[in-house]
This record gives structure tokens, C-alpha cells and sequence, in this order.
């Protein structure tokens, strides 16, 4: 299905959204590390992080309303016309013969 406009986010949305993610990436690093550091197991570093990655995802992934407070403004469409009437901009340039 295709998304419609009021599902997309907008730029101060995305921000909002990257900031999110990599603090979350960043705190859940240094809690990860600091807890292997002191029960000696870096395997616990890991699965930290990639508990902090997957709750940095559910809160970044989808097109939360907090993502959508900026809607963008855009342009009217154009009407449509005939394929006769329109040209592509190439076909009204001359074309150059080489010798």
C-alpha cells in the first residue's frame, strides 16, 4: 500500500526521530559496557545493546504522531494533459549535426 501524505514525517520529524535513536544507542552502549566491565561478561554487553537497539526501533520506526508536527506544504498538482501537447524539453533544443 502506498503511504499517504499525512503518514509521512517531516524533516524536524526525522531529527527528532535520529536523535532519538542514537541516544538510545549511545546510553544503552555505555550501560552495556559498563555492566560486562563489571560482571567480567561481554556478552551481556551485547545483548544490552541490542536491547537498546530494538527499543531505539520501536520508537523510531513507525510514523509516530510526535514525527508528524511540521506537515509540509506542497505544491498544487498540475492538470493533467494530452501526451500530444506536452514535449520533453530535449525535443525543443535543436539538434546539432556533427561533420
Amino acid at each position: 500500500r502506498l503511504l499517504q501524505f499525512q503518514e509521512v514525517a517531516d524533516y524536524k520529524g526525522q531529527k527528532l526521530a535520529e536523535q532519538i535513536f542514537q541516544g538510545i544507542i549511545l546510553a544503552s552502549a555505555v550501560i552495556g559496557f559498563a555492566y560486562g566491565l563489571i560482571i567480567e561478561q561481554f556478552g551481556w554487553t551485547v545483548y544490552i545493546v541490542l536491547g537498546g537497539f530494538a527499543v531505539s526501533c520501536l520508537l523510531t520506526l513507525p510514523p509516530w504522531p510526535m514525527y508528524r508536527q511540521n506537515p509540509l506544504s506542497w505544491q498544487p498538482a498540475l492538470p493533467e494533459t494530452t501526451g500530444e501537447t506536452l514535449q520533453k524539453p530535449q525535443e525543443n533544443l535543436k539538434k546539432k549535426k556533427h561533420k
